[in-house]
């Protein structure tokens, strides 16, 4: 059943979702860049492979070599992705120097270079959970040459 209401509705509260996470940015960079940080489901995957993640360059080149055993869970695949993104993006951000986190008003985070150049990390980490590719470390090597 199509009821254009619903689908109105849920653009609107997706959209409200978003400009708070903008504005929370704007008030508090510090915490949201905290917070993005997090990436508890990433950490707890990573944890039962017996892989700690150390926000660490080396982390997502131990990251890249995991078996995707998540891929046999359709439901999780989406949230690791955005987690892998979000992790990639602390690991930029906390090595690359001039990286720092930025949110679009719309609520996307991404990680905005000293260039200006910004790199849509979750879309990256959802790439990587799905297909495998770009391998993290490939996205965090691109980061650190410019």
């Amino acid at each position: 059943m199509n009821i254009s209401f619903f689908g109105r509705r849920r653009r609107q509260e997706s959209a409200d979702r978003g400009s708070v996470l903008a504005s929370a940015f704007d008030e508090d960079p510090a915490g949201v860049a905290e917070l993005l940080s997090e990436c508890e489901l990433l950490r707890s995957q990573a944890a039962g492979a017996g892989l700690e993640l150390d926000d660490s360059a080396a982390s997502l080149t131990a990251l890249d070599q995991l078996l995707p055993r998540w891929r046999d869970d359709p439901e999780l695949l989406p949230w690791l992705g955005n987690d892998a993104g979000l992790y990639l993006g602390s690991v930029i951000v906390r090595t690359v120097p001039g990286a720092v986190w930025h949110v679009w008003p719309a609520g996307s985070p991404v990680v905005r270079l000293a260039s200006g150049r910004e790199i849509q990390v979750v879309e990256a980490g959802l790439d990587w959970a799905v297909h495998g590719a770009p391998e993290l470390t490939q996205v965090f090597a691109e980061a650190s040459e410019t």
